[in-house]
């Protein structure tokens, strides 16, 4: 007899896919959300006040003919019945794929791959996202991105916006509309803009496609907020319950590790890759004081990982804009590493060489070289781009070496011999079908950029 006997049966509860992420050497995290209508007015995801008995399994083949493992979890009301999967005991640098079922109903396939062994020096194939507005086109980069099933992909921020509809949008920027037409600010208007965009079938490829490792930048909560000043007038007390309530909704929604409790939502991590690359992912938004970027805390961490690796590349991903700029007619912006010189000099300070930092935030391509290192920023998936004359930027800034205005991605491949980036791009967001090609392709050479595509 099924547990929900007596209980009026829900519906197929899988409309936002499937995840995994968080890769270590034995195992992954293991996602999806039940809810069966994802933007309901008085009940999350339209599941009833009840908690969900949810089977996985995990196999060697998408057929499933030889499953490895399998369990329960349940999916609770409490947390948007959400569910997150702690698997271990698995194979390093392995394929696996898995799935879900509840009530009755089966869940897309899945396909996840987990982290290298410690001594491995096998390549990593990274994807690297950043910005995908919802209202601002559609996310075909993303399905392009699914396509090239790397290894792990890196979400380097504002995986959602939580403005709300403008009263006059801007010609040509409002192309996919969103039910709400204010800000989010508590926790459920956070969930539903989530379930909004996870409805999204070239997002949900790109989860099913590989493991993610993400990191919020601003848009998760609110627009340029630092640390704990929202730069709205309201008090710090209300805004750290608003972030509080934002990243739960962040928790919900993701293949993460760690759940957030209370006020702790600690977002840098390190993950190894072998020999090839240590990835440390650093948050550059919750923990600003003053003219400190990072906060000593994660400064300290940092630093003392990039001292003491011994991996062929010392990789940093994190939100914004990490190389010095110069702007034709107008101040360098406060928002970026530019604000926090000191912060930015005692991070290159620690590490002698083959840094790469990997970055988003600006909604345009950028590399840049750093003198002990590299930058590559990747453009945005949809999130429109500013007015940025790249030309005359590239003329003021001679570090920096390349310039594209196009959506996108980036595609890392990681040796123990060499460090490669091709910057994916696609036409057009306005519409759906938008074909993708290699705007700029570069090799790392000495603490230079050297042009592959040429």
């Amino acid at each position: 007899m099924h547990e929900y006997s007596g209980m009026a049966k829900i519906q197929f509860p899988f409309t936002l896919g499937v995840g995994s992420g968080e890769p270590y050497p034995d195992g992954v995290i293991l996602w999806t959300r039940l809810a069966p209508e994802p933007v309901h007015p008085t009940k999350p995801g339209g599941m009833p006040n009840r908690s969900v008995s949810v089977r996985w399994e995990v196999a060697e083949d998408a057929a499933f003919r030889t499953v490895l493992q399998a369990g329960t979890a349940t999916a609770q009301p409490d947390w948007a019945h959400s569910v997150h999967v702690r698997v271990t005991g698995l194979r390093a640098g392995t394929e696996y794929f898995y799935r879900f079922t509840a009530e009755g109903h089966t869940s897309p396939v899945g396909r996840t791959k987990t982290a290298p062994d410690p001594l491995s020096e096998q390549p990593v194939r990274i994807g690297v996202i950043s910005c995908q507005r919802y209202e601002h086109g559609y996310f075909t980069a993303l399905k392009h991105l699914a396509a090239e099933r790397p290894d792990v992909i890196l979400h380097l921020g504002d995986y959602i916006y939580e403005y709300g509809k403008p009263a006059n949008p801007a010609p040509g920027r409002y192309i996919r509309p969103l039910e709400s037409t204010t800000e989010c600010k508590t926790l459920g208007a956070y969930r539903d803009r989530y379930a909004r965009y996870k409805t999204d079938k070239d997002l949900q490829a790109a989860h099913a496609a590989a493991p993610w490792l993400t990191l919020p930048d601003d848009h998760e909560v609110k627009d340029n907020y630092a640390g704990l000043l929202p730069g709205d007038g309201s008090s710090p007390s209300a805004f750290l319950k608003r972030r509080n309530a934002a990243f739960k909704a962040y928790y919900e929604h993701l293949p993460l590790r760690v759940k957030p409790v209370g006020n702790n939502s600690q977002f840098y991590r390190w993950r190894p890759y072998g020999k090839v690359a240590d990835l440390m992912i650093v948050d550059a938004r919750q923990y600003r004081d003053g003219r400190d970027m990072l906060g000593p805390t994660q400064e300290q961490w940092l630093t003392s990982r990039l001292r003491s690796s011994t991996a062929r590349w010392k990789v940093i991903a994190q939100a914004l804009f990490f190389a010095p700029r110069k702007f034709p007619l107008e101040p360098a912006s406060s928002d970026a590493w530019d604000g926090f010189p000191q912060s930015r000099a005692r991070v290159l300070a620690a590490v002698p060489g083959d840094l790469v930092v990997l970055s988003g935030d600006v909604h345009n391509a950028w590399a840049a070289e750093l003198g002990n290192g590299v930058e590559f920023v990747t453009s945005s998936v949809t999130s429109h781009p500013p007015g940025t004359d790249g030309s005359a930027m590239l003329a003021l800034n001679p570090h920096l070496k390349f310039f594209d205005g196009r959506r996108g991605y980036l595609l890392v491949t990681a040796s123990m011999t060499e460090f490669t980036v091709d910057y994916r791009a696609v036409p057009y967001v306005d519409r759906t079908g938008a074909p993708v090609v290699t705007a700029g392709g570069f090799r790392v050479q000495d603490n230079k950029l050297q042009r592959t595509d040429l």
